[in-house]
């Protein structure tokens, strides 16, 4: 199968397919005319990229993991190691979301009974300049 029906298959956007053609991680036979031809193989390796994706593998991660299923080796050491560190990065990403999230309603609240102003030589919007939430963060 080519590209385009890949990723119908596996919806995905076909660029995202070729992009794993262009840094190595898939692999497919090239027809007489210079098109990909993708087989069953190739979907499943896909389809593993795609959930180790999910699971918050970077593409650096998921080579590694890759070369050493290639070398006939158990992966699984190596995705337990790298997990970890991802968990970790997931949180602090949580932490910070939640973060955002209360400085964006406390902006809201306090903006509701501020009026409208025109941008003038001291501020371009009073409400954000006057928001003075970035010192709470730091």
């Amino acid at each position: 199968m080519r590209v385009q029906q890949l990723a119908k298959q596996e919806k995905v956007n076909a660029n995202t397919i070729r992009h794993y053609v262009r840094i190595g991680l898939l692999a497919p036979v090239k027809d007489h005319s210079g098109y990909h031809n993708f087989n069953l193989n190739d979907q499943q390796r896909l389809r593993f990229i795609l959930q180790a994706r999910d699971l918050g593998f970077t593409l650096e991660d998921i080579e590694q993991i890759l070369a050493d299923a290639g070398k006939g080796q158990s992966p699984c050491p190596r995705v337990r190691e790298l997990i970890a560190p991802r968990l970790i990065e997931a949180r602090a990403k949580l932490l910070a979301m939640q973060q955002l999230v209360e400085r964006m309603e406390t902006a809201v609240k306090s903006w509701e009974e501020q009026p409208d102003c025109l941008p003038c030589g001291d501020h371009i919007c009073h409400l954000i300049e006057g928001a003075h939430l970035h010192e709470d963060t730091v």
